[in-house]
This record gives C-alpha cells, sequence and structure tokens, in this order.
C-alpha cells in the first residue's frame, strides 16, 4: 500500500506540468497526500510520504516536472514535498479519530491548509534567501500565487475525503490492513 502512494503520487506529480505560476506547476500530489492519510491512517500514510521523499532525493525523477536528485532541496517548491508528510499524518490522525464522511472531508481541508503554509512559507524563504526572487517579491505576492490553485485544492481536497471514506468503507474494510 504505501509503494502503491507512492506511485500514486508520483504520478500526480506529473499530470498538470503544462501549468506553472510562480514556479510551482498544478499537480495532484496534495490530493495523494491526504488520500495517503485518510485511506492508511497516520503511520503508513505519512511513512508513504517519507519514502516519495527519500525515493526523490535519490534520483529517481519522481517530482514535479520530472525532478529528482538532492538538488531539490533548494528549490522552492521542496516546502510542499515536506508538507505532504505532516499532511498525511495530521490527516490520519484526525480520521482515525472519527471514521465518519464529515470527519474525512474536514480532515482532508485541514490537510490543504497545512500545506498551503508549509509549502508556501517555504517558497517565501527560499526565494528571499537562496533562490532568486522575482522584482518586487514579497509574502503577499507569494501567497497572491497561491490563490490561483486554491479553488483546484479545494475541489479535490473535498473530493479526496469523500474517495477515501468511500475506499475505507469498501476495499480497505475487506482488507488485512487495520487502521483503527
Amino acid at each position: 500500500m504505501i509503494a502503491l502512494f507512492v506511485a500514486f503520487t508520483a504520478i500526480g506529480a506529473n499530470i498538470g506540468n503544462f501549468f506553472i505560476i510562480g514556479g510551482v506547476p498544478l499537480t495532484l500530489q496534495t490530493f495523494f497526500a491526504i488520500l495517503a492519510g485518510l485511506v492508511l491512517g497516520k503511520r503508513l500514510g505519512s511513512m508513504a510520504m517519507i519514502v516519495y521523499m527519500f525515493v526523490g532525493l535519490l534520483g529517481l525523477p519522481i517530482f514535479s516536472q520530472f525532478g529528482g536528485g538532492f538538488r531539490v532541496i533548494f528549490s522552492p517548491t521542496f516546502g510542499f514535498i515536506l508538507s505532504y508528510i505532516v499532511v498525511s499524518y495530521v490527516v490520519g490522525f484526525m480520521r482515525e479519530k472519527k471514521a465518519t464522511l464529515p470527519m474525512f472531508i474536514f480532515s482532508a481541508i485541514v490537510g490543504l491548509i497545512l500545506n498551503y503554509v508549509i509549502g508556501t512559507n517555504w517558497m517565501y524563504f527560499a526565494y528571499k534567501f537562496w533562490a532568486a526572487a522575482p522584482e518586487g517579491f514579497t509574502y503577499g505576492l507569494a501567497w497572491s500565487w497561491m490563490l490561483v490553485f486554491l479553488v483546484k485544492d479545494v475541489i479535490v481536497s473535498i473530493f479526496a475525503g469523500i474517495v477515501g471514506h468511500r475506499l475505507n468503507k469498501t476495499v480497505m474494510a475487506k482488507s488485512s490492513l487495520k487502521i483503527n
């Protein structure tokens, strides 16, 4: 299951590579990080995202725009990759407490907020301290770049909550892998 979510996240990383704003590509990585926590729980979900990060850092081109390697740590968008670990853990923790559809959707939205806070702050500091910031770059500009992705991310987060709940009721209920 961990390997499956690593593969899903790698595929999701490269679905919308043609659409980039402020160096941030449109991807479905957040969807799969949230879904990993919802389906696998806090421990296995976060482990899937840790494996995803390390496999990419080892050089396999599984990050967005088929990136990989240790140099990605210095990318302005690496904070989003780091956030997937926290996102899947927190989402999994919340849904393990109460496995209802509203909790799945609520925890997915909380995961999205964490993704934005960690990823956007990393991006801001990366542009300010080690990456070449665009002329007139401000904290507000970093957040305004993210607003473009917000509608898509809210929709896919709600969808992840619904899909995660359904998978837990059907596939995972019949699985030998027990989350709670």
